[in-house]
């Protein structure tokens, strides 16, 4: 009897075990089979996972911490997905403060051996401007962490991506990396080419941007675009603007006779609806997917469609062909 007992108990042990493992497989490597034995790499953004994904393509398992249409500056993470970071074999995040509750488990993850990569520190970043430059005043200086709305910058970074992939993942195959690494730099010179041409349509005058907060300095950068403000006066959407802010705002609209906030999709757009108020209703809301992709088949399911979504929303909205 006592022998079955125990017979029973360890059946039962073991169907606990599998049971687990099936349920957490996907981030703890305890599943068999299907690729799970592969090499890892944790990405904490979603846009940051989809370029990683291209570059790595069947060589190493890719896991993203952050979900569609989630805010980076905001989302935090589960107990597993923290442990999961200190068991990758490379983490890729973006660094310059944009994911601001996850930088402590990446740089926990660091100090017991990952080898990590900060994508937005490597993208020769831009600094924040403030006062009549558009910029958020009290951010001057600090460095801009929205390098990807620049699909030049991108492509850096996804060469760069590959080298790390080559010396930190173990077991991948450094020509296949490299082959998928040119395919997808190849798109993104092919994705700059034809920004241009689209922005080409907008007349000089109208390349004017107002956004929900500071996030599109590099597009402005590459393409001629100025950036007259903000309506959350930050490059973070975590801040909160003040009336005066409303005011100064407004009135630099009234000046360079811009009619187009573009908000971002992800985030309510209740704040622009307060401008459109300020200046008597006046004002078109454009939404653009400008920190997060969406699920697939929502409009910005990869990089590459969100770039192609906000270009020909901002050429229209602004005017453009």
């Amino acid at each position: 009897m006592k022998v079955r007992v125990a017979v029973a108990r360890v059946r039962a042990l073991v169907l606990t075990l599998v049971g687990f493992c099936v349920l957490a497989g996907t981030t703890t490597g305890c599943a068999s089979g299907g690729g799970e034995d592969r090499p890892r790499i944790v990405v904490t953004t979603n846009i940051l996972g989809d370029i990683t994904r291209e570059i790595a393509g069947d060589q190493a398992g890719v896991s993203v911490l952050m979900k569609p249409n989630a805010d980076p500056h905001s989302f935090g993470l589960s107990a597993v997905q923290a442990a999961e970071l200190e068991h990758a074999d490379l983490v890729v995040h973006n660094g310059l403060g944009l994911e601001e509750n996850v930088l402590r488990h990446v740089e926990a993850a660091r100090a017991s051996g990952v080898a990590t990569f900060a994508a937005g520190e490597a993208a020769d970043p831009l600094t924040f401007h403030g006062g009549d430059e558009g910029g958020p005043a009290e951010e001057a200086g600090e460095p801009d962490p929205h390098f990807w709305t620049d699909p030049d910058r991108v492509r850096k970074v996804a060469g760069l991506i590959a080298d790390e992939i080559v010396e930190h993942v173990d077991g991948v195959n450094e020509k296949a990396v490299r082959d998928n690494a040119e395919h997808y730099e190849g798109q993104l010179a092919d994705l700059t080419a034809w920004m241009e041409k689209s922005f080409s349509t907008i007349p000089e005058e109208r390349r004017a941007l107002v956004t929900n907060h500071h996030v599109f300095g590099y597009l402005a950068d590459r393409f001629g675009f100025r950036v007259i403000g903000a309506v959350v006066p930050s490059g973070t959407t975590l801040a909160s603007p003040s009336s005066s802010d409303l005011r100064s705002l407004t009135r630099a609209m009234e000046k360079e006779g811009v009619r187009t906030v573009f908000a971002d999709s992800s985030r309510p757009t209740r704040l622009a609806e307060v401008l459109r108020q300020e200046m008597g209703g006046d004002v078109d809301v454009v939404a653009l997917y400008s920190e997060s992709l969406t699920d697939k088949g929502e409009g910005a399911g990869t990089y590459l469609d969100m770039m192609r979504a906000n270009t020909a929303a901002m050429t229209e909205g602004l005017g453009g062909n």
